[in-house]
């Protein structure tokens, strides 16, 4: 395969990766951070908690400068974060090393990134589609050149790289850098505001939180406010982890008895009096629990929030808010959603492949992982001791009940289908047609199945599998 026919295909594959955190409407899939890091975390953390001897010897390369590029797709990753947890560290302890961040504008395409640069780091979610464009560079022979330990990781996260790998001779083309999990954040105002107790470490069923939200959907001085917002029949499907397809046939995998339930408690919530605005509005995004402030409880992932809200606090927007573990069927307690791997992988193309592993293997030692934990994220390795570190770093965790993110088994990520992110706006339109369209719930399901059936007879035409 030549490098412009791989360029072609990475472009349709990295399109459909960028959303795979967007999980609120039409939120950025990075926010555009100033760079600099916040008070106590970045540089100063990585001054006094250096990564640790599990990386590479950094010594071989020399005195001479190094500098490796970093392109963030298909996740929430604002420039704080890298600054935070790869490039502040990495050269705190190895100055002769630098990693910049490829930031096109907003408007740039994965097409347009990838005809002009050859990123050496690739962060983001590992996709089927993307697999099969040749971008990742499989790391088996670095992993035994490096003597990199793979019994550390999260089976969580290695254990989903492995699946989707399945086929193409058993490569391992990325590690896991974090585990993103689910969980509720809830404003403490809008629930004081209408003198409703605050959730607590109890993990809720969905019956139980949506009644929750029910006592906290109201309009009152001409602002609607929402009680629950789950991220519509995606974000819900997570708490069973549900493929949107059929691994073999390709064919829509809505017509089951998981789904149905999915699809019954989206409707349960669109249902709640207040949830639909008088003007249409019902698809609740991450801006209206951040910026306006009118939602008292989104179920969402760690990434998607926790980064954007420490930026928008160093622009001077700060509320009462905090978290709680995310509720789940009653049957499924003890469990919360999917976690989604956010993944960290090299460039074949990429001239520095060698160094390029050697800052991976450093950012996945315990001490690696330690700055990763203190910046507000749930580390890729096997260290429970990481977690009394959780959010340390990062200002706007400061007084939140942290501990709620520990509570409840995340799920490991369903099959991401080649075709899945192309069809899945079925599944939006699946969630207004409930929520303001009149249909039942068995109507949704069949016009959304033979929606998506048909999109995929034309996607096997356009894309193969």
């Amino acid at each position: 395969m030549t490098i412009k026919l791989k360029s072609t295909l990475a472009v349709l594959a990295l399109s459909t990766a960028l959303t795979a955190c967007s999980s609120g409407g039409n939120e950025p899939a990075a926010s555009s951070g100033s760079g600099e890091t916040a008070s106590g975390s970045g540089t100063e953390a990585a001054a006094t908690n250096q990564a640790g001897s599990a990386g590479g010897d950094f010594k071989k390369l020399g005195d001479e400068p190094l500098k490796l590029t970093l392109y963030s797709t298909g996740a929430t990753f604002t420039d704080v974060e890298f600054e935070a947890m790869i490039a502040g560290p990495i050269h705190a302890k190895y100055p002769n090393v630098t990693i910049e961040r490829i930031t096109p504008a907003a408007t740039t395409t994965p097409e347009e990134v990838l005809s002009t640069h050859v990123p050496d780091i690739i962060f983001g979610s590992v996709q089927q589609r993307v697999i099969r464009t040749g971008v990742y560079q499989d790391l088996r022979d670095l992993i035994k050149k490096h003597n990199f330990d793979l019994s550390r990781l999260k089976p969580v996260g290695i254990n989903y790289i492995t699946e989707i790998t399945k086929g193409e001779g058993d490569a391992i083309l990325a590690l896991p850098f974090n585990i993103n999990q689910h969980i509720m954040y809830y404003n403490k105002d809008i629930f004081d505001k209408f003198g409703v107790p605050y959730p607590t470490e109890k993990q809720l069923t969905w019956d139980e939180a949506i009644e929750l939200g029910t006592q906290l959907t109201r309009t009152e001085n001409g602002v609607n406010y929402v009680g629950l917002v789950v991220d519509n029949l995606t974000g819900l499907s997570k708490s069973l982890g549900l493929p949107y397809l059929d691994r073999e046939t390709g064919q829509a995998a809505l017509d089951t008895p998981e789904w149905l339930r999915v699809f019954e408690t989206a409707k349960k919530l669109y249902e709640i009096p207040g949830y639909v605005t008088p003007d249409g509005t019902w698809d609740w995004t991450r801006d209206h629990f951040m910026k306006d402030q009118n939602i008292a409880m989104r179920v969402a992932w760690l990434a998607n929030m926790v980064g954007p809200l420490e930026e928008l606090r160093q622009q001077g927007v700060e509320f009462n808010w905090d978290i709680a573990p995310a509720p789940n069927f009653e049957d499924q307690l003890g469990k919360t959603r999917e976690a989604q791997i956010h993944s960290i992988a090299i460039n074949s193309q990429s001239p520095h492949q060698d160094e390029a592993f050697q800052v991976i293997a450093e950012i996945l030692s315990d001490d690696g992982q330690r700055i990763i934990a203190k910046n507000g994220r749930v580390p890729a390795i096997i260290n429970p001791e990481l977690e009394k570190d959780y959010g340390a770093d990062i200002p706007v965790l400061q007084g939140k009940t942290v501990q709620n993110v520990f509570i409840g088994e995340p799920l490991q990520e369903h099959y991401i289908h080649p075709y899945e992110s192309e069809i899945s706006k079925h599944l939006k339109t699946a969630a207004e047609d409930l929520a303001v369209g009149g249909l039942d719930v068995n109507s949704a399901i069949r016009k959304a199945t033979d929606a998506i059936n048909k999109d995929v007879e034309t996607l096997k035409t356009t894309i193969g599998q």
